[in-house]
């Protein structure tokens, strides 16, 4: 045998007879599953094959003829024969029949000298479903070989199956030699190693690919490593909102159309920014439309994720999903810290603590930042102009409104939204001066024309003792 595309059935079709032994109760429309690929895949011959028949010792009934439209070759005594259907050993066969009476104990060969192109539709939850004509001849081969094409390969060729598919029960239509229904189950062959299941397919046959009747994440990554499952490399956009700090759509996937594996959900968010401190990960939903065009939904959990390494919660995606994240209802401190370190959590936001600081102006904090800390991150109060008391938080919230709070201050107060706040990205502090510190910008702004005869210093002394 000489050797041929990896991964595909290859024979020499020199000299070379098939036999296909009929399905065992095989009738119209009848639902069977494969039992050996033997029995099932056998070629079959149809209109646009080139055949060579040879007569052993009768050169003038030997020659090369082309199957025409309506299935049948004209042959020398013995006339038209219609071969549609048949395979290389049952037109064998035939012709031996019917050249009995012409020939003394006739020997015929029947040899496939150019099959035609394989016509398979593929349909369902694929990434592009259509007709596909695919030559079986291989290429650049130095013998002439064709080549069997397998249910997998054929996805292949269709871009792969859809998360959403369920391959446990796809389903062969075949019209060729007869009409049937055949279920193949695709999980078996991942699971269990059943070739059996990977049908070998006819020129005529539709593929049609159900859509799973529930979205469950262990199937998804199951199906998402198969060689059969789609394999998107291009960048896609997929729309993420909710509590991210870039809300909107973003485009994910390789790098100029570089990539192993398909982007997932934990990565798209990264991709938006991370997570703010108040996203719920615990309901995350990924919104997926089906190739019916009806919309799946999907909760996902990343705090499985996290804390129990729950792969399956992190989905691969497709172009078009919808992730949403919403906010929290109540913040658990004991999460914070395991949240700000998730990889689809920012490394760092930026916040502004402005007023009476020691290092007033922007600084950059772990997302898992409160009020108190990012005052002593920008080095504390002022001591001697600060109001420790009361610090004003202004935040711009997601609908371009700004809120403004007053915050009564405890620096020894734990996370809680009343007197310590986790902080978001953009947030603006202002520690406001004391009550004897404006007194005091007062009296040295309006002391400043006399600036050269009195200094401000003496002026404070003067009052500071009066006031005793």
């Amino acid at each position: 045998m000489t050797k041929c595309v990896p991964g595909l059935i290859c024979l020499s079709w020199l000299n070379v007879a098939l036999a296909q032994p009929q399905l065992p109760n095989q009738v119209p429309s009848h639902s069977s599953r494969p039992t050996n690929s033997a029995n099932t895949d056998a070629y079959t011959l149809g209109p646009g094959d080139l055949l060579r028949v040879d007569i052993l010792d009768v050169p003038e009934y030997s020659g090369e003829y082309l199957i025409l439209n309506d299935g049948s070759v004209n042959m020398p005594i013995i006339g038209r024969l219609n071969v549609d259907g048949l395979t290389v050993s049952q037109l064998t066969n035939l012709i031996t029949t019917e050249y009995t009476p012409f020939v003394q104990q006739p020997f015929a060969t029947v040899s496939l000298l150019s099959p035609r192109p394989l016509s398979v539709v593929v349909a369902g939850e694929v990434v592009r479903p259509g007709t596909y004509v695919i030559p079986l001849l291989v290429p650049n081969s130095q013998t002439r070989q064709f080549q069997f094409y397998k249910v997998t390969q054929l996805l292949q060729q269709a871009g792969g199956v859809t998360q959403l598919a369920d391959i446990s029960e796809i389903q062969i239509r075949r019209i060729n030699p007869i009409q049937q229904l055949i279920t193949v189950n695709l999980k078996d062959l991942l699971e269990q190693g059943n070739i059996n299941q990977d049908l070998i397919l006819r020129d005529g046959d539709t593929i049609f690919v159900p859509k799973a009747a529930t979205f469950d994440p262990i199937a998804i990554r199951q199906l998402t490593s198969a060689s059969f499952a789609s394999k998107e490399i291009e960048p896609f956009s997929v729309i993420i909102v909710g509590e991210v700090f870039n809300p909107g759509t973003h485009q994910v996937g390789g790098v100029s159309g570089v990539s192993s594996q398909l982007p997932t959900i934990t990565q798209a968010i990264s991709s938006a920014g991370g997570i703010t401190p108040l996203a719920n990960i615990r309901e995350i939903k990924l919104r997926r439309l089906t190739n019916d065009g009806k919309e799946e939904v999907m909760m996902i959990n990343l705090w499985e994720l996290l804390t129990e390494g729950d792969v399956t919660q992190d989905v691969a995606l497709q172009a078009g999903d919808s992730i949403t994240i919403p906010q929290a209802g109540e913040i658990d401190p004991t999460e914070v810290t395991s949240l700000a370190r998730a990889s689809f959590s920012p490394q760092t936001i930026q916040v502004n603590v402005v007023g009476e600081v020691i290092r007033p102006g922007a600084v950059d904090v772990p997302p898992d930042t409160t009020l108190n800390q990012a005052i002593l991150a920008a080095g504390g109060f002022d001591q001697r102009r600060a109001n420790k008391e009361t610090v004003e938080l202004i935040r711009l919230n997601p609908n371009g409104t700004v809120s403004r709070r007053n915050i009564a201050v405890n620096l020894e107060a734990g996370i809680n939204e009343t007197t310590n706040p986790i902080l978001k990205r953009d947030d603006v502090i202002i520690i406001s001066r004391s009550g004897g510190a404006r007194f005091g910008d007062s009296l040295e702004d309006a002391l400043e024309p006399f600036g050269g005869i009195i200094g401000i210093s003496s002026v404070l002394n003067v009052i500071q003792f009066w006031s005793r």
